[in-house]
């Protein structure tokens, strides 16, 4: 078995390197301090298990598995056991929290054995009941960033959202829905089936039909709003 530690304090990595060290059946021992080395380390060398801890600075333990295909195994280590429903509800085999002992590590490593020909699934972004401050997207070879306020709007491609951010666009494997209720309902109104708008990104609104309308943005971009959606927006900007 090849393991993947990525946690961003050494104490923690060291620790379980000497736990794992002297255990049967590991063949390599890779760690990492972040989350962009830890995917990195994971496109390179392909580990069977991934021992990841959730809080790190510059990229989370969540939105890394975001960014990952094809995941391998995740054993979340972490001291905030407010994320263990959250884990288990994104397939990983086990939930580990910190302080844990050799012989605690040693199970969750017999159930990754015990479920090997099990398919790990595509981890979907966390929503952890508080609004999403950023979004982690593959941008080509490279990820980026994107503060939730830079963001004009979001539209739905099938299994995928487009985000449109300063003249650019971004695909996230991702449905609108989620979006919906893990963004900021004062800032981010669904006004459409296709659409998610910051409402700070309105400049006017047109008249379409009946019970529609059109949205003229700050970026020169117009998308429609639908009667519900109309509704939902007087309510947020107060009209």
């Amino acid at each position: 078995m090849k393991i993947l530690i990525i946690d961003d304090e050494k104490p923690a990595r060291d620790l379980v390197i000497n736990f794992l060290e002297a255990t049967d059946g590991i063949e390599e021992l890779h760690e990492a301090t972040n989350g962009f080395e830890g995917l990195k380390l994971i496109n390179t060398v392909k580990p069977d298990l991934v021992l990841l801890d959730i809080q790190m600075p510059k990229l989370t333990g969540f939105e890394m598995l975001e960014l990952i295909e094809n995941p391998p195994a995740i054993i979340f280590c972490t001291a905030y056991d407010e994320f263990a429903i959250k884990a288990f509800e994104k397939n990983a085999i086990d939930y580990l929290l910190k302080p844990f002992s050799k012989a605690r590590l040693l199970e969750a490593l017999d159930k990754v054995t015990r479920n090997k020909d099990v398919k790990p699934k595509q981890i979907d972004s966390i929503n952890l009941g508080q609004p999403l401050e950023r979004i982690v997207v593959k941008n080509n070879k490279s990820i980026e960033i994107i503060p939730i306020d830079e963001i004009d709007y979001l539209m739905s491609q099938d299994d995928y959202v487009e985000i449109h951010r300063n003249g650019k666009k971004y695909l996230k494997l991702q449905r609108l829905k989620y979006y919906e209720s893990a963004l900021n309902e004062n800032l981010f109104v669904r006004v459409h089936r296709q659409y998610i708008v910051n409402v700070k990104q309105i400049t006017k609104l047109d008249k379409l039909g009946k019970e529609s309308y059109i949205a003229q943005l700050k970026n020169g971009d117009s998308i429609t709003i639908s009667a519900a959606g109309y509704l939902r927006l007087k309510q947020v900007l107060d009209m």
